[in-house]
């Protein structure tokens, strides 16, 4: 059985606390499974089965496979890798969406998952939308308040904070997303692939606020194919490959692995082609 544990920190700025020399994150012996419907949009199968009354036939496909790895407080770890790696599977299981078969994970402070998407509502405007993320961390409504405006200008949005978010583009949908995740006191921050929609002015922007939360003692775990958002604002990274670790270290160091491999993969299929 898998042993996954959440501790509550007692984080409070300045003061130090007693996680403080403990890992933000620790991830043991990682195992994750997902199961697949074979004959899943089959109608007759479908049929079939309910008349011979047999269970669905599926397959068990590992995801997570022996993962092991320490995010220290106060740094930024960031996750590469194609998809299908198990990137994304990571996250769910560290924040307790997914349930694993084996291994244990241990997360020191409170979490927010900055995930594409995640907790808009389209029809509400950019301002509401920011309430509404505000009021759900549990932000005082007076704080709330003063970190609108901040949001606000960190977002660079303009008059169309005021407009609903079904008239956003997938870039200003992403800055609001950004704005708001970093604004809201994370004490851990995991961020899936919720930068890629922003351009590079604006990931620099984020890189410049990220450093700050880090510098505050903040953690951040970061899951990107974008690997110039690696080398800006990580200091240590983890390449994953077929739900294992590949490669861990450095940034520079792991993204030169990483695009080594993909050469040679790409040349590897254009050789196939032949």
């Amino acid at each position: 059985m898998s042993d996954v544990s959440l501790e509550a920190s007692a984080y409070t700025r300045p003061e130090r606390t007693i996680f403080d020399d403990l890992p933000a994150i620790e991830v043991r012996d990682l195992e994750v499974n997902y199961e697949v419907r074979l004959d899943a949009g089959d109608v007759m199968s479908d049929l079939r089965r309910i008349v011979r009354r047999q269970p669905p036939d599926t397959r068990i496909i590992p995801a997570i496979q022996g993962v092991s790895f320490e995010v220290q407080r106060g740094s930024v770890m960031a996750i590469v890798g194609r998809n299908g790696a198990g990137k994304s599977t990571l996250l769910q299981a560290i924040t307790g969406v997914l349930v694993p078969e084996a291994g244990r994970i241990v997360v020191r402070g409170r979490m927010n998952l900055l995930a594409p998407g995640l907790g808009m509502n389209e029809n509400l405007t950019g301002r509401e939308n920011i309430r509404l993320g505000g009021l759900a961390t549990g932000i005082d409504p007076e704080r709330l308040a003063l970190l609108t405006d901040e949001i606000t200008d960190f977002a660079q949005l303009g008059e169309f904070i005021d407009f609903p978010m079904r008239s956003y583009s997938s870039g200003m949908r992403a800055r609001l997303a950004a704005a708001v995740a970093v604004h809201l006191d994370p004490e851990i921050l995991l961020i899936d692939e919720a930068l890629t929609g922003g351009d590079a002015a604006f990931i620099e922007h984020t890189a410049e606020k990220l450093a700050q939360l880090t510098g505050e003692g903040r953690t951040i775990l970061l899951v990107t194919h974008g690997l110039s958002s690696v080398l800006t604002m990580a200091t240590d990274a983890i390449w994953m490959h077929q739900g294992k670790i590949a490669e861990m270290g450095e940034p520079v160091d792991v993204i030169n692995a990483y695009m080594r491999y993909c050469r040679l993969e790409s040349m590897s299929l254009e050789f196939d082609d032949q």
